[in-house]
């Protein structure tokens, strides 16, 4: 195998791969490489995004490969990278906190200054204090914000109102969810109709 195809696999087998509960709920996201894994195991199965239909790891061998960039290749075999699999026996939900970290505040904010709206590169961001820690301002997801360099120097040690300027929104806890760790690009497609305001067309789509 060409070293180009070897590195273009290898890419291709850690791509994320988003995990349903048995209820057809997101409980997770994996790489392209454990996802096979399982449902070679038989303890999921690939969900094809176009009709909802589940494949064993055999049937899915058998499926016409629509994306040539997206088929995994050995001599003996061409699969298609799933996007989607489904759980055979797990039917929890995980209930887990959002860990404050620097990383998923940035995925919190989308990378972008929370007084300006400008979004720009991780080196000239800054995470901000709105009430300044000075004056007793906490570090925690409630009182913590991007701040490009600009705004961050213009704030200082002020409060938004002594600096004149204002929160596009305030500050929250962000709920858990599988896609806590990924950025927006990395997200697939397909994903979209297992969103909580899509479930239910995804429910209906399959009953049909």
């Amino acid at each position: 195998m060409r070293a180009s195809e070897t590195v273009r696999r290898e890419g291709l087998l850690q791509r994320a791969t988003l995990v349903l509960n048995r209820s057809w709920q997101p409980v997770h996201v994996t790489t392209v490489r454990r996802a096979l894994c399982m449902v070679f195991r038989e303890s999921a199965r690939i969900v094809c995004p176009e009709s909802l239909q589940t494949f064993s790891f055999e049937g899915w061998v058998e499926v016409p490969i629509q994306d040539e960039n997206a088929a995994i290749r050995s001599p003996r075999v061409a699969i298609a990278a799933p996007e989607i699999v489904l759980l055979a026996h797990y039917n929890r939900v995980p209930r887990h906190e959002a860990p404050f970290t620097r990383r998923n505040l940035f995925l919190r904010d989308n990378h972008t200054c929370q007084y300006c709206g400008r979004r720009a590169p991780t080196d000239r961001m800054s995470v901000d204090h709105v009430q300044p820690r000075s004056r007793g301002g906490s570090t925690s997801w409630e009182n913590c914000v991007l701040a490009c360099v600009r705004c961050n120097a213009r704030k200082a040690n002020h409060t938004p109102k002594e600096a004149g300027l204002r929160l596009l929104r305030e500050p929250t806890r962000p709920r858990w969810s599988p896609y806590l760790n990924l950025r927006s690009a990395q997200h697939m497609e397909s994903w979209s109709r297992f969103t909580p305001q899509s479930r239910r067309k995804a429910d209906q789509f399959r009953a049909q």
